[in-house]
């Protein structure tokens, strides 16, 4: 790959796009040691970095989709690989190479680490898994590197010592399962690189698997170590295929091969490296052979490894052509990742739309359905009706206010201070039918959404065991103090109409019911819903409400309070059964759009920067 990030970073803010690595790459210390802030073309690409870094934190997806798991892994990988590689790297270009030695179960790792810096250091042994605690060895001025929370941020230190206790007097942790980073300063160990001897890649504690993945993904460069008849297990490859994905530089290290097998083995291995695009992989041999009482390996078996190990160390243009190859291989896989990301959190927005839209549909119908029944004159059946018929009285009601309005008008004082009790009666009939209209469609638009979430695996997840198919405890007793308080909004109404107006000290005291009664049954007059003697009977009452209504207030102003009337209604309904379908919404994970938006941005930067490195 031409160029590096680095040289990406001077493009995005405008410098010169012919900067090499050590134009951009210098980083300062401080009296002490420690790395200081990068010059500042580097920091352009930092800030996206961090931006990426950031926005990672705010990915959740908590919903079932399929592909959700994978994605879930993806956002964790390119957290740590930004936390544990990528933004260390780029802070401090100069700091030491990492070498993780890494491999499966027994294939020699820490035999390997010891022999390397000529004594024993790590603990190897037949108990699995032999690495309990990762240990890093670096050259004992090179601390400062290290100590702090530059790489492996989320492991805590133990500062060790060379007889291998990790405090003076102490023994090595016994625990299988590690969360710490043992720091072990070593003469032997050349300044410029640092060997970390991580756990088994298939360690049968899952902890220290996800652990040794996390160690291998932190690494400038792997030294891997695998065994003559272990060479093509599926596990270590899986990681050797990542790394070849990432460019990383990587050294593989055959152990325990047998007497004059060595050129068929290395052959059979480095086909198989050149075909999964490891070709450049430096191979070392180790013949097997009997370890020392102290379990070391001769001197000699890891001779050229050492030498090639020293030379890197001590080449400054090679340590950072390793460093920039691995950098720009990280950054091209992390670009390639953050799409998948964005792409899954897209798909979590769109899920929870879907469902969020099938409640809202569910419930928006009910009210539909509520509102026709109000309009339809279904509500002008049963008690409603008779109520009413028991409050306007005969037949021959209706004949005398056909005759003469006038005539009726004049009657109205007398007539409802006569009888105040069918009024109320027609009002708590009509509470009761409106209640159970209400109730009966809120419980069909929880079945209905019950039903569409539990045929989504999203829905299903989010539903659990939980029954949401019928009304929430206490629905009904707050439909019928809506429907109660609509009735007084509708009273205060008629009072408001009614100010100033001649004849409202002979109705307003005593006949407020009685218009209130028949303003509701103006609202629900139109009988579409009702068929033979119903739209007769029905309709005749409808008739009445309206015309003693008029004949006190006139047309203009009936109209205008039965629209009034009606919109508050339909209003109070909406509001209803919006909170009831809360019960399900307050489920959906809140959505960021603009995250999977944003996400998707940053990736076609960084893709761009990529491109043209």
């Amino acid at each position: 790959m031409r160029g590096s990030v680095l040289q990406w970073a001077a493009r995005r803010d405008g410098s010169e796009p012919t900067l090499n690595w050590h134009d951009v790459a210098v980083t300062s210390h401080d009296e002490h040691g420690r790395p200081a802030q990068p010059v500042p073309h580097a920091m352009a690409a930092v800030t996206l970095l961090e931006e990426i870094r950031s926005g990672l934190d705010d990915v959740a997806l908590p919903l079932a989709l399929p592909g959700a798991d994978q994605a879930r892994r993806e956002t964790s990988a390119a957290r740590a690989q930004l936390d544990d590689y990528i933004l260390p790297r780029y802070r401090s270009l100069d700091a030491p190479l990492l070498a993780v030695v890494g491999g499966s179960t027994g294939a020699g790792k820490s035999t390997l680490v010891n022999g390397l810096v000529g004594h024993p250091v790590t603990r190897a042994g037949a108990i699995r898994p032999t690495t309990r605690q990762p240990i890093l060895l670096h050259n004992p001025a090179e601390r400062t590197w290290f100590e702090g929370q530059r790489v492996l941020p989320g492991l805590s230190r133990i500062r060790g010592t060379l007889a291998g206790s990790p405090v003076p007097g102490g023994a090595m942790p016994e625990t299988r399962e590690a969360s710490s980073l043992v720091l072990l300063a070593d003469p032997a160990v050349p300044a410029g690189i640092a060997l970390l001897d991580a756990p088994d890649v298939d360690s049968i504690s899952d902890q220290n698997r996800l652990l040794a993945g996390q160690l291998l993904a932190a690494a400038d460069l792997w030294v891997f170590v695998t065994t003559a008849n272990r060479y093509a297990d599926a596990v270590p490859w899986k990681l050797l295929l990542d790394a070849a994905a990432r460019d990383i530089t990587v050294a593989v290290v055959l152990d325990r091969v047998p007497p004059g097998a060595e050129a068929e083995v290395s052959q059979d291995l480095r086909g198989l490296l050149d075909r999964e695009g490891l070709a450049g992989s430096r191979l070392f041999i180790i013949a097997e052979t009997v370890l020392d009482p102290h379990g070391m390996l001769p001197a000699a078996a890891v001779t050229e490894l050492r030498n090639w190990l020293g030379s890197l160390a001590a080449d400054a243009a090679g340590r950072a052509d390793v460093a920039r190859r691995t950098l720009n291989g990280t950054v091209r896989a992390l670009a390639l990742r953050i799409p998948d990301i964005a792409g899954a959190v897209r798909e979590q927005d769109l899920a929870a739309s879907r469902l969020e839209a099938d409640a809202v549909a569910a419930y928006g119908d009910a009210v539909t359905r509520i509102l026709e029944a109000t309009r339809d004159g279904a509500l002008l059946r049963g008690e409603v009706l008779a109520r009413w018929q028991d409050f306007v009285g005969t037949g021959e009601f209706f004949r005398a206010l056909e005759q003469n309005v006038g005539r009726f008008r004049d009657r109205l004082g007398a007539f409802f201070r006569g009888e105040p009790a069918p009024a109320v009666r027609v009002e708590a009939a009509i509470e009761t039918g409106l209640q159970a209209v209400i109730v009966d469609e809120a419980a069909n638009a929880a079945e209905d959404t019950d039903q569409r979430w539990r045929s989504d695996p999203a829905g299903r997840q989010l539903l659990g065991p939980d029954d949401l198919s019928g009304t929430a405890p206490g629905f009904a007793e707050r439909a019928a103090a809506e429907i109660r308080a609509w009735q007084e909004a509708l009273m205060e109404l008629i009072r408001t109409e009614g100010q100033g107006r001649r004849t409202q000290a002979r109705w307003l005291s005593f006949g407020i019911n009685g218009l209130g009664a028949a303003l509701m049954i103006v609202v629900f007059s139109m009988t579409a819903g009702l068929t033979g003697l119903e739209i007769g009977v029905a309709g005749g009452t409808a008739v009445v409400g309206q015309r003693l209504l008029e004949a006190v207030f006139g047309e203009d102003a009936v109209r205008r309070m039965a629209d009034k009337a009606r919109e508050d209604l339909a209003a109070r309904c909406k509001n209803l059964l919006a909170d009831e379908q809360q019960k399900f919404l307050q489920r959906l994970p809140e959505g960021n759009p603009a995250l999977a938006q944003r996400l998707a941005a940053q990736a076609g930067e960084l893709a761009r920067l990529v491109e043209s490195a």
